[in-house]
């Protein structure tokens, strides 16, 4: 899973009719050294997060698992909104 944080949203008014209904944010994955940037991606969210939240974000076959209708042409899917985050300063 990905920790990032909701930077933007997205919408398409012509997409998939298996999309309709889905609400889509653009996550930037959270960077946890210098040297690592981490680009930007789109996300179905099933936990009603919003732009500034910081999110855990499934990817692949796991995204399309949490989803009714496990034909849907996703692959991230917002899953929780993190209340805290606590890492060692090492």
């Amino acid at each position: 899973m990905i920790v990032g944080e909701v930077v933007g949203s997205l919408w398409a008014t012509r997409k998939d009719e298996k999309l309709n209904g889905l609400t889509f944010l653009v996550v930037k994955p959270h960077s946890y050294d210098e040297n690592t940037s981490k680009e930007c991606f789109v996300a179905a969210d099933h936990a009603g997060a919003g732009i500034g939240d910081t999110v855990l974000v499934t990817k692949g076959s796991a995204a399309r698992s949490s989803m009714k209708d496990q034909n849907v042409p996703i692959d991230a899917v917002i899953v929780g909104i993190v209340d805290s985050l606590e890492m060692n300063d090492e």
